[in-house]
This record gives C-alpha cells, structure tokens and sequence, in this order.
C-alpha cells in the first residue's frame, strides 16, 4: 500500500493530440512517442493513438520502435530520430521502422544493409544537433531523391519563442533546401505546430503538448500521481526534518512522510523548495528529497490524507519543473518504474 499510482488519462492525451492537428490545418499530425511515450508508456499511448486514427509515429532510436510496432500493428509509419546506425539493421528490417538518416555515412550504411527499407532524411537548418548540412545534402541529393525517401524533415530550436529570429531564419533555410521536391516535408512539433500555417508543410509532430505541456497552454492534464502518506508525527519548534538538518521548524508542525522520492524521479533540487498537493491545498515540502520519503507539511490540513499529488489539476509538469528548475520534459521521462500506471480510455 507504500506504491505510488500514476493515472494517465488516453482521453485527455488523444483530445491534446486532436486539438494540435486541427492546428496543423492540412498537414498530417503524427505523434511523438519517443522515451516511452515521454515516460508515460510507448505501448499503450501508440495503441490509443492509432485507435484515434495516427498513421505515423516518431521515436528516437530504433529499439524503441518495437514495443511502438507491437502495439500498432503493420501499417502505420514508424520513423527513427536517430537514424541507422552500426547494427541497427536487424532492428529495423524486423519493425519495419524509417530511420531517419542524418549523415552521408548513415546513408550509405542504409543502401549497403538495407536497400529495400524505406528511409527518411533529417536536415540540418541551424540547430547544429542531428541532420545534414547543407553542403553535405547538395553533395548526396541527387542520389537519394532518386531513392524516393518518405519524408525530410528538420527541428527548430526555438519554437518554444515564437519571436525568436532562429524560427523565421531555419524556416528560409528549410525552404532553401527543400522547395520544388516532391516528398512529404516535416519541419515542426508541437511549437512550431502553433507558430502557424507558415511552418507546418506536409507532416506535423505533435509531442510535448500532446502530453499536457507548455508550450500548448490550453491542452488538457494528462497525468496525476498520487503518493500515499506512510507515517505522520508533530514536529516541535527547533526540531529537523530529513537528512542535514537542512529544514528547522519555526513554529509546531504537524509532518507527513511520503513513499516516493528521487528514485521515483521526483528531482532532488525540488528539496525545500517543491509541493505537493491534498486536495486543494498545497503542502510544502520540508528538507531534503531522499531516495524514497519526502517529508512535507500537513498543518493547515484538518484532517490526515491517505495520499498527496505532486502531478494533478492543480499542478502539472510545468509547474514542478518550475522548482526544480528544469523543464516539464525533465520532470515527465524522468517518472520512476515504482509507479502502478493506471491508464483511464484505454
């Protein structure tokens, strides 16, 4: 009775997900289901999704197109971020996965190992990440268009702020590199979806917003993790809490100790500074986060909960990243393996 539940709502994630391809106007949505579904389950996520109707998938490295393939069957498109690298081919003849070839050598290791493959390519428009650059792809062109790859794409770096100059400049430089070809093009996720119809060309990857996030303010919580309340005690003033005395109380306290911690992914630096959440109140979290307890503050409480949120209505990732000072996909793919994950719409 010590678990910590984490409810993931397939309901609300699919609404998110429907909301970011009405934005997309013409352009298909896909969906990014990379980092285990950005560490809400790959398996069951990809498997309501292509119930929604999701007919292409975006994954990181090609192992994580497994568990994707097994649970959306043989005809959806399964695409690679990372590419082909050494050994990879087995992995994606067998998943029938896209990589998404980022180099002249990954493009040559495809022909070589698996010519018959379909495969994508990444370009390179000034993030300086993944992709070819644009001398490498006029080098490679020619050879690979004629290879009919299903689709180019590129990442913006700073589709998070919409009147950054880096979106309008890898806008010219995708345009540059790609206009007058005759394959399916994808330059934007979730922030680059809501810069407008500008940026969306033929295939869009919703992601972050689809689970919750900024930068899509309006999407719907996706998540709650409920922590039971193990043990409670009254604390005198002047007395600690936790490891290093790093909390005092300053007045009587009445203490919860939590079952989760940094094993869980709760981020330590969110010690002294986090909450939870009891209902509609906030409790404070005091001193330290730990391996496995967290102490927090019940006092305003007239009653002794039988667990707390850290993610829910009142809180999502956003927010806990706030005090931790990270970002919401951080406090996301960062959610331990202890958690019973209880999916609502599936």
């Amino acid at each position: 009775m010590a678990r910590s539940v984490l409810k993931i709502d397939l309901d609300a994630l699919v609404a998110n997900w429907r909301d970011l391809a009405t934005a997309s106007g013409k352009a298909e949505a896909g969906a990014v289901v990379k980092a285990d579904a950005y560490g809400l389950g790959a398996g069951p996520v990809a498997a309501r999704l292509a119930r929604e109707g999701v007919k292409r998938f975006f994954v990181a490295i090609a192992e994580e197109g497994i568990a994707v393939r097994q649970a959306v069957g043989p005809d959806a498109l399964i695409h690679v971020f990372g590419g082909h690298m050494a050994g990879d081919a087995a992995v994606l003849r067998e998943n029938a996965l896209i990589p998404m070839l980022n180099s002249a050598e990954q493009w040559q290791r495809h022909q070589s190992e698996c010519p018959n493959l379909p495969f994508g390519i990444q370009l390179d428009t000034g993030m300086n990440r993944l992709g070819l650059e644009p001398a490498d792809w006029a080098a490679v062109r020619d050879a690979v268009l004629a290879a009919k790859p299903a689709l180019i794409m590129s990442h913006l770096a700073c589709a998070d702020e919409p009147d950054h100059a880096m979106n309008s400049q890898q806008l010219a430089a995708f345009r540059r590199m790609t206009d007058g070809i005759d394959v399916p093009r994808s330059l934007s996720a979730t922030g680059g979806i809501l810069l407008g119809p500008d940026y969306h060309f033929d295939v869009t990857r919703p992601g972050i917003g689809m689970y919750g996030c900024d930068p899509f303010m309006q999407g719907r919580t996706v998540t709650q993790l409920s922590i039971p309340v193990i043990q409670t005690r009254d604390v005198a003033v002047g007395e600690s809490v936790g490891y290093g005395n790093s909390w005092i109380a300053e007045r009587p306290t009445r203490v919860a100790t939590i079952a989760a911690g940094y094993a869980d992914g709760i981020i330590r630096a969110q010690s002294g500074k986090g909450q939870m959440w009891a209902g509609d109140v906030p409790c404070n979290i005091l001193g330290r986060v730990s391996m496995d307890l967290i102490g927090i503050d019940i006092t305003d409480l007239d009653h002794t909960p039988a667990s707390v949120d850290l993610l829910g209505a009142h809180q999502n990732a956003d927010a806990v990243a706030k005090f931790a000072g990270t970002i919401g996909y951080e406090i996301l793919t960062s959610l331990g393996a202890r958690y019973a994950r209880e999916y609502i719409g599936a």
